[in-house]
């Protein structure tokens, strides 16, 4: 097995590495936190001696750290499990002459702008859009696009700093939260696009070298996701049904666009957002080389046996994929939902789920307090369910909602 480097902030106690990858004490070094290991301090020392802990994981020290184990251990491969870490992880391997995705790969996956350009440049459907490097280029584009807007950092991800303007007396706010944003208000951070109507759908899967191995389509149950950090709301998905005409829709600019972009040698999850109307022509969101969040790889894996987190984090350290070409249409579908903390201290159902085809977990302790959806993954509790279609699937998510918010409590 090839040796690699592997940044990862995610807590070991959720996200098991040392049970997705093979031979990790002796071929994996782990770039991560002190937070990350908390109560799995065992498993780091069994299963990866060779980490490297970093106090502030985005600086810049980190990348610093990351290439002295990398060169200290030798190592043949660089992976990343967050979106985040895909830049980084790519300006290693430029630096070490190592296989996997490039710089110009992960920018294009990773930079909106640049990713638009080339989808527009190849014929791909997306919004209006302009990159806003100082407030006159917000200020020509919506002169000369019109209202509603949304303004959002170009590398962002889970719909953070997402700003919705729908009209010239919102400009203002904007502008006004320069002073708290995360995202530095400097040339190449933000972009302007069109806001766009139509069903909101997402195909996840996984990719290599410009093609599409294998995936599935799904649409949630609102047109942004944005929405739900603004209003608190709970978000939910569901697979399409092969017959379904935006299926085979989103999977065509799925297969264009991946063609389109810059190829990465190894394999890679992927993640792709777009619109549909009344149309039924597809507009690109954007895409993501990793795989989606909430519980995306969950419902793949229960429908097609393969884990795409998981699948792409193997991928990237050496490991043989699970699947290499497309399975044939499903005979069951699934789904998905997030229900949001809400203000006070948690009292969960006094009773267990009571919807068969439901699996519910809760993850907030009795008594945590709530704040309302802090980002966007956040959840209360969150459920996988199945059925034979995509009504069946819903009747099952309405049915569970119904129940949820019938049966909890914030004191």
């Amino acid at each position: 097995m090839p040796k690699a480097l592997l940044f990862s902030r995610q807590p070991l106690v959720d996200r098991p590495l040392h049970e997705w990858l093979d031979n990790t004490a002796d071929e994996v070094v782990l770039i991560t936190t002190p937070k990350a290991v908390l109560g799995a301090e065992d498993i780091l020392a069994k299963h990866f001696p060779m980490h490297r802990l970093v106090p502030d994981y985005h600086a810049w020290a980190t990348e610093q750290v990351a290439e002295e184990a990398a060169r200290e251990h030798a190592v043949d491969l660089i992976a990343s499990t967050s979106e985040s870490d895909i830049l980084r992880a790519a300006r290693l391997r430029g630096r070490l002459g190592l296989p996997g995705q490039s710089v110009a790969s992960a920018t294009a996956y990773r930079d909106k702008v640049v990713m638009k350009r080339l989808a527009r440049d190849a014929g791909i459907r997306v919004p209006a859009f302009a990159p806003v490097d100082s407030p006159a280029d917000l200020l020509d584009f919506l002169e000369a696009e019109g209202f509603p807007a949304v303004v959002k950092p170009r590398f962002g991800a889970g719909s953070e700093g997402v700003f919705v303007l729908r009209a010239a007396a919102e400009i203002a706010s904007f502008f006004a939260r320069q002073q708290d944003s995360d995202v530095p208000f400097l040339p190449g951070q933000w972009m302007v696009e069109s806001f766009v109507h139509g069903d909101f759908l997402h195909l996840d899967g996984m990719m290599h070298n410009g093609r599409v191995l294998h995936a599935w389509p799904s649409v949630y149950n609102t047109e942004g996701i944005a929405q739900r950090l603004q209003d608190h709301s709970h978000m939910s998905s569901v697979m399409l049904g092969a017959e379904d005409p935006r299926s085979g829709a989103i999977r065509r600019m799925g297969h264009e666009l991946i063609a389109a972009l810059p190829p990465a040698e190894l394999p890679l999850a992927f993640h792709l957002e777009a619109w549909i109307g009344s149309d039924g022509e597809p507009v690109l969101c954007e895409i993501a080389s990793r795989s989606g969040g909430a519980l995306v790889a969950e419902a793949y894996e229960r429908i097609f046996g393969v884990h795409l987190a998981k699948e792409g984090a193997r991928a990237q350290c050496g490991s043989a994929l699970t699947l290499h070409t497309q399975p044939a249409p499903p005979t069951e579908l699934s789904g998905w939902l997030l229900f949001p903390p809400g203000w006070g201290a948690f009292v969960p159902p006094e009773g267990p789920c009571p919807i068969p085809a439901a699996e519910l977990f809760v993850r907030f302790a009795p008594g945590t307090v709530g704040r309302g959806v802090e980002h966007l993954t956040q959840s209360a509790a969150d459920a996988l369910v199945t059925g034979h279609d995509v009504d069946e699937v819903r009747a099952h998510q309405d049915e569970l909602a119904r129940w949820w918010y019938t049966n909890v409590r914030w004191e």
